[in-house]
């Protein structure tokens, strides 16, 4: 079982993301010992959407063909509406939620974010949670919603808003140190 201060955390991201709900796993993981690293479409800085604003911008540490999935532990999908709905129409972002998934590592995705587990096909059958508005994209999509802050079915962690990011890192850092779950693919 890996330990936090050795875990190696993908977060997959572009334009639009949920400022808090990039940064706040970012520096609590960092701080925790792990390290980060994130991907985008794009080795280019990407814009963060911060309340009713575009906000700051991070950079880019990898594009998704640079990924190789046995250098991580985990992957991290934040939210925001415009993040998910661009990456989830990237097959590339799709297949690599998608490999993780069938790795049996640890995948936590928090508010629209769950958009590209509905596109993975690895919300079928499990218990979930999303931001209210796309609860029932997740309905369809076979998931058994629930409204609870943090919500974990073998090693998949989702949550629902920014409100909820100390308990989302929690969940995060106690999934990680279990190791890999047993679960079927998407």
């Amino acid at each position: 079982m890996p330990s936090i201060t050795s875990a190696r955390i993908l977060i997959l991201a572009t334009h639009g993301y949920e400022r808090s709900e990039l940064r706040v796993p970012l520096e609590q993981l960092t701080a925790k010992g792990a390290t980060v690293k994130i991907a985008s479409l794009e080795k280019a800085p990407i814009k963060s959407w911060d309340e009713k604003n575009w906000g700051d911008t991070v950079n880019v540490d990898l594009t998704l063909e640079e990924v190789r999935i046995d250098e991580f532990d985990a992957l991290v999908i934040p939210g925001g509406q415009i993040n998910p709905d661009l990456l989830r129409k990237e097959q590339k972002a799709v297949d690599l939620v998608k490999t993780f998934v069938n790795s049996g590592k640890t995948v936590a995705a928090i508010c629209h974010g769950p958009w590209l587990l509905i596109e993975a096909g690895a919300v079928k059958g499990r218990k979930a949670t999303s931001f209210t508005s796309i609860k029932t994209d997740m309905i369809n999509a076979g998931a058994n919603w629930r409204d609870e802050a943090v919500v974990t079915d073998q090693g998949i962690i989702t949550s629902r808003k920014p409100d909820d990011l100390d308990a989302f890192v929690a969940k995060i850092v106690e999934e990680i140190e279990e190791g890999r779950h047993e679960r079927r693919a998407a």
